[in-house]
């Protein structure tokens, strides 16, 4: 199981109310399933509008499942953004 760190921005950052923390994972679908249970409220609602990036590389419209995580990798976890 690969350990990495998940970095919350904006929205996503309130409703965990971290900027980032640690999970074992061996998938971002995986990752993100850990990410509902651990925080069930306002995260859960915001995650399905975000883009991400693992390691530094867009997920895009991939399948969260075939997403394969890194050991010591990192998830961007990212909301709109108003603006521009």
């Amino acid at each position: 199981m690969a350990k990495v760190t998940v970095r919350y921005w904006a929205a996503a950052k309130a409703a965990a109310r971290t900027a980032e923390e640690p999970y074992e994972a061996d998938t971002l679908a995986a990752a993100l399933a850990a990410a509902r249970e651990r925080h069930p409220g306002e995260l859960a609602r915001v995650l399905p509008r975000c883009s991400f990036l693992v390691d530094g590389d867009p997920v895009g419209a991939r399948d969260h499942e075939t997403v394969r995580l890194a050991d010591g990798g990192t998830v961007e976890v990212l909301p709109p953004f108003a603006g521009g």
